[in-house]
Order: C-alpha cells, then sequence, then structure tokens
C-alpha cells in the first residue's frame, strides 16, 4: 500500500517528466533524447532533473558519450513503462467507448420492429456501431420511462409526445393506426375505415403490455361514439392474435410496423384519420455515449423523413 511519504513523492511529477526519462534510456543520451521527441535538450535535461530531485536518487551515470542507468534508474524503468502502458490502455480504451467502438445500450420498446421508423434506426445502427451491444425490452411507455428515471434503460421510444417528470422527451415519427381482419370479413372490402364501422365488431387483444395499451386505446374511441367495444383478452403473443383474426375469432388492431406480417387469411385496413405519433424519452443524466450516438442519428433519421 501506499504511504503519505509515497505521495509527497509523486506530487508534481508528470507524465512528460516519464516520457522524457523513457525517451532518454531509449536514445542513450539527452541530445539523441531532444532530436527523437522534437523538444530541446535543456527541456529533457530540466525534466529529468526535476524527476530525480522528487525521487530523491538518481537515475543516469552521466558520460561524454550520453548516460546509462544507475540501479535505482533501472528498478524505476520497469515501473515506469508499467504506468505509461496501463495510461496509454486506459486511453484508448475510454476513447473507445466514446467512439461506441464497445457498449451496451438499453433500449426499451413499445413499438413494433419488424419494419418502420424504429426497425431502420436500430439497423443503421446496428451496422455503425457493431460492436455496441443492444438490449431490446418490451413495456409499457410508464414502466419504460420508470426504468429510465432510475438509469435501468438509457432510451424508450414510446407512443404519444408528452413531457415526462425528470425526463427528456424528443417526438421522433408516427405511425398510422390499422385494423387487422379475416380476409373474407365483410369490411375487408372497403379501403379505409372509420370507428362507426366497428361498433359492433368484436376485438381481441393479448394479455401482455401491448395489449392493455389497444384495450385503453380502444375503449377511448368507442366512448366518443356512446358505445362500449366488446374486447376479449387472449393470453397469447401477437403472432397467434394473428391467427386467432384470420380463424375469425375477432378484429385486433395494430400499427403501421405490424402490417408487413403477411399472414394467409389476415387483411389490413387503415383507420381514416388515425396516426400514433412516438417519441423517445431518456434520462439528462444518463451519460452512456451509445445513447448520445442513437440519439443522433433518430433525431438526423427524422428530420431526413420530414424533409
Amino acid at each position: 500500500m501506499t504511504d503519505i511519504s509515497d505521495l509527497q513523492t509523486l506530487r508534481g511529477v508528470e507524465i512528460r517528466h516519464l516520457r522524457y526519462f523513457i525517451g532518454a534510456v531509449e536514445n542513450g543520451s539527452l541530445r539523441r533524447a531532444s532530436i527523437a521527441l522534437k523538444v530541446q535538450e535543456s527541456t529533457i535535461s530540466r525534466a529529468v532533473r526535476d524527476l530525480e530531485d522528487r525521487l530523491g536518487a538518481s537515475l543516469f551515470h552521466r558520460q561524454v558519450g550520453g548516460v546509462c542507468l544507475t540501479i535505482a534508474g533501472e528498478h524505476f524503468l520497469k515501473r515506469t513503462r508499467i504506468i505509461l502502458q496501463q495510461l496509454e490502455d486506459g486511453v484508448r480504451d475510454v476513447s473507445a467507448v466514446g467512439r461506441c467502438e464497445v457498449g451496451r445500450i438499453k433500449v426499451g420498446i413499445f413499438s413494433s420492429i419488424a419494419s418502420g421508423f424504429l426497425a431502420n434506426l436500430l439497423r443503421t445502427y446496428g451496422s455503425n456501431y457493431a460492436t455496441v451491444m443492444i438490449d431490446l425490452i418490451d413495456g409499457n411507455p410508464t414502466e419504460h420511462v420508470s426504468a429510465v428515471r432510475r438509469l435501468g434503460l438509457d432510451v424508450a421510444f414510446i407512443t404519444g409526445i408528452q413531457r415526462w417528470r425528470d425526463c427528456e422527451t424528443t417526438a421522433l415519427w408516427s405511425e398510422r393506426v390499422f385494423v387487422a381482419l379475416p380476409d373474407d370479413h365483410v369490411l375487408a372490402a372497403n379501403s379505409e375505415l372509420d370507428w362507426s364501422d366497428l361498433i359492433d365488431a368484436r376485438f381481441i387483444v393479448g394479455e401482455a403490455t401491448s395489449g392493455k395499451e389497444i384495450h385503453k386505446y380502444l375503449v377511448q374511441r368507442f366512448a366518443c361514439l356512446g358505445c362500449h367495444p366488446e374486447i376479449v383478452v387472449q393470453r397469447i403473443g401477437r403472432d397467434n392474435l394473428l391467427s386467432l383474426v384470420a380463424a375469425g375469432r375477432g378484429l385486433t388492431i395494430v400499427s403501421e410496423a405490424m402490417t408487413v406480417a403477411r399472414l394467409p387469411g389476415v387483411s389490413y385496413r387503415p383507420m381514416a384519420g388515425e396516426v400514433i405519433p412516438y417519441s423517445a424519452v431518456w434520462s439528462q443524466r444518463n451519460d452512456n455515449p451509445a445513447l448520445r450516438r442513437l440519439l443522433s442519428m433518430a433525431r438526423q433519421m427524422s428530420c431526413t423523413a420530414a424533409s
């Protein structure tokens, strides 16, 4: 363990002292070291003397033809090379993190990544920063925002553009709302649907997070028409939910990104005027460089899409 006297000795020793010392060793003289390092010989000589004064030991034997290490100098050389190597390794590692050559980012999602803006964003980010690990976590907006506040998530891509306490929010993209219905359903002949067309329809939703949000969304929309929709909750995932739609068990609501999931017997029809905005939510306290790169890329893609 380093004691107080050791710390007093180290105080004032700078990286340049160590580099000039190594330069003198590797070049065999202060003059040749000054040429190699492009520094005046007097600067190197003064730095070596300061270093010896702080250490309380001579590091070199001065000779007419140059310098050679003392016993103390040989011991110090081993430690100095270790220190400089560790410093270089540290700088390289930190720089790699800053350039997103390594790292990890935890992303909360509420939209499908089958297609659309988020799918393109994650694909492009993964291509540009292939060594950054991307952890995707499903959840509802409230759960995601709570995790963002705790720094359990780096960023959440969720529906809506509302402001969240202690969080930063940026609106990025929008998706149309579609109804998934059987190919032979009477409404499949329509190119577009209104909520009034669906008053007598039965809807099926999953028990997962997205299913709860869709349930709430349907109740709100039909409340404007003065009625309550028939909604059946199924304990299955999105893929199997579409299979039930094909089997005629009911209709369901999907985002535009989900419509690339083509299943035999299932058709998608857009809801007139229904658009859902999506935002990125993150904490200003989060200093993950991988997050900053992702947000920058997301904003750029959003601006490009809007232009």
